[in-house]
């Protein structure tokens, strides 16, 4: 049985590339391409790919990517990028990504990480154009998938109270994981990160 895929939008050229590359596949099925936000939500809960390629530029916000995973496990995401940066990277592997490439990656790299992606392997990003992923910290430190939780309730504007029942943690633990959500954004308070939203 082939492996099946769904295709988020993309640009056209680099979506014609990914559609042609999986359709050249015996190993692959395209079930869905170019799909809107809503459409690849019902796409995916329809059909229940195997992976679906999602387009970085075209996310609201990166924590899109952990309510996919969320609601949608049985499907690996892999995220293409103008050129990710590590941080970046591991901030959507932390969110539920499988796999965050950049656009500018390999035709045969891109089908690698679809067919690891399909066996559930998670793909790290590596080295490209002589500019080596750094392994300590570079950039903002990623926020964790529970942090990532808290940060979409408290941008709703829910009271700390109202996160932990929700959550089914403690006060503490929310004040706790605030604390941490405001240090890694830079924020002081969280009229600023609604602001941010």
């Amino acid at each position: 049985m082939p492996a099946t895929v769904a295709l988020a939008r993309f640009e056209d050229l680099i979506a014609r590339g990914l559609t042609a590359l999986i359709d050249d596949d015996p190993n692959l099925e395209l079930v869905a391409a170019d799909l809107d936000a809503e459409r690849l939500r019902a796409t995916l809960r329809r059909q229940v790919p195997d992976v679906a390629l999602l387009n970085y530029g075209s996310l609201i916000t990166p924590f899109e990517v952990h309510e996919l995973h969320a609601a949608h496990p049985q499907t690996r995401l892999v995220v293409l990028a103008n050129g990710p940066t590590a941080a970046e990277a591991n901030q959507l592997l932390t969110f539920g990504a499988t796999a965050c490439l950049s656009k500018q990656t390999q035709a045969r790299d891109v089908l690698n990480a679809i067919h690891l992606a399909s066996r559930g392997l998670q793909v790290l990003p590596r080295a490209t154009a002589g500019e080596p992923l750094a392994v300590g910290p570079t950039g903002p430190e990623p926020l964790t998938a529970r942090e990532g939780d808290v940060l979409a309730l408290l941008q709703e504007g829910r009271s700390n109270a109202q996160i932990a029942v929700q959550l089914q943690v403690g006060v503490e633990t929310v004040r706790t994981h605030a604390r941490n959500i405001y240090r890694k954004l830079g924020v002081r308070t969280r009229r600023e990160l609604i602001r941010r939203a």
